[in-house]
């Protein structure tokens, strides 16, 4: 038996065993779309944790078919037919002699894609909520000025034109710096491009303000390459605030619940951050006008104070003479009666004193009877203040005695 004979038989033991039409889960592990139009790749199956390889497959879809099941699928969810995507296929099971087993697409359950995409970003989310992360950019506080804005987005996309046009053309004369980080922002490469722009930020990272990361409309599906956990993870915990613009309104990612500021579009990104220096400038305005308001209210109620102060120096001064003047006659009042008072307590003493003096008069005590002996013009108080054979002299009223001294008796 020739080998062809051989699978000849395979070919028709399978065709009459699986005549039947299969639904099948799996994940493109390849796909690509050959001359005339006919789509190939590789249908594969992966263990729970999603490592390893359990069961894999070739897969087939004809020109004809293949043109109306992927415009279908792809106005259904946005997304095309390609490697790295979880499918629900109805396919119908071939074998070829010369290429083997392969399983040919009849229909695509587009329903079955939108789910595992929700359930995967679903996934991403409870894991960041779980890590206690999911929060951590939104908390930062956004700088008074948004003037140093890092990009990150791919340098040809038209986002990122009208991004930098809406900066540009603002109403309101601001002026912003901006600096393109470029990023892949479609295909499975995605998540790692962006990352590394992100850390190419943070080597200059006290030269921004802010992160904008913008993606212009496209396919739906091709936002799933944003649904990654580490990009998300990373976005979590930056440290400056991140504004996402990607998509459409309708569009949704994982990094728009992980972001500071979600905003729908790259022209949105520029609006929140032109509105947000619009706000700011108004609060400068106000302040300023406020202060100057108070300079100026503070200025002429200084100047009604002094005009006030020049209208009331001459009566207050007179006021101030006029008290030291009553203060200085009080005290003149005060000293004069105090002299007085004095000279009245000295006039007295003199009195007293001269009526003392009066009493202590020697012509008073002789007018009594009394004399007075003195020698040498001293007074004699005692016999040896004399010595015999001196004159002694005994003053009386009515004249003087003299006498000599014969004998001195001293008891």
């Amino acid at each position: 038996m020739t080998l062809y004979e051989l699978n000849h038989i395979v070919r028709s033991v399978l065709e009459t065993s699986l005549d039947e039409e299969y639904w099948v889960e799996g994940e493109f592990a390849d796909a690509s779309v050959g001359f005339g139009g006919h789509f190939y790749g590789e249908l594969v199956q992966k263990d729970e944790q999603g490592r390893n390889i359990v069961a894999r497959a070739r897969i087939t879809c004809w020109a004809r078919n293949y043109n109306i099941i992927s415009l279908r699928f792809q106005k259904e969810t946005g997304e095309t037919l390609r490697r790295g995507l979880q499918v629900k296929l109805l396919v119908r099971v071939t074998f070829h002699e010369q290429y083997g087993y392969a399983l040919n697409i009849i229909d695509v359950d587009s329903t079955f894609t939108l789910g595992d995409m929700a359930k995967r970003r679903r996934e991403i989310l409870n894991q960041l909520q779980q890590d206690g992360i999911i929060n951590d950019n939104k908390e930062l506080s956004l700088p008074r000025l948004l003037r140093r804005i890092a990009v990150v987005s791919s340098a040809t996309a038209a986002g990122y034109g009208d991004f930098q046009n809406q900066l540009l053309s603002n109403d309101y004369g601001l002026h912003f710096q901006t600096q393109l980080f470029p990023a892949i922002m479609q295909g499975q490469h995605v998540p790692e491009s962006v990352i590394a722009a992100l850390e190419s930020i943070l080597q200059a990272e006290e030269s921004f303000d802010l992160v904008v990361i913008i993606r212009g409309g496209g396919a739906t599906g091709d936002l799933c390459d944003f649904d990654s956990y580490p990009l998300a993870a990373c976005i979590a915990q930056y440290p400056l605030p991140v504004v996402v613009g990607i998509g459409h309104e309708r569009d949704e990612t994982v990094l728009d619940f992980v972001a500071h500021t979600r905003v729908k579009t790259p022209t949105a990104a520029a609006a929140f951050i032109i509105d947000h220096q619009a706000q700011e400038a108004a609060l400068l305005d106000d302040l300023y006008r406020r202060i100057l308001r108070s300079a100026e209210n503070s200025i002429q109620n200084a100047r009604q104070r002094l005009e006030h102060i020049q209208k009331v120096l001459p009566l207050l001064f007179a006021g101030f003479k006029d008290r030291q003047e009553r203060q200085m006659e009080l005290l003149i009042h005060r000293l004069l009666t105090a002299l007085e008072r004095r000279w009245e307590q000295e006039h007295h003493r003199q009195t007293l004193l001269q009526q003392r003096l009066k009493g202590l008069d020697p012509r008073i005590l002789l007018q009594r009877g009394y004399s007075i002996t003195t020698c040498g013009g001293r007074v004699v108080r005692s016999p040896k203040d004399v010595a015999e054979g001196e004159v002694i002299t005994t003053s009386l009223q009515e004249g003087e005695i003299y006498s000599k001294v014969v004998l001195c008796k001293k008891n």
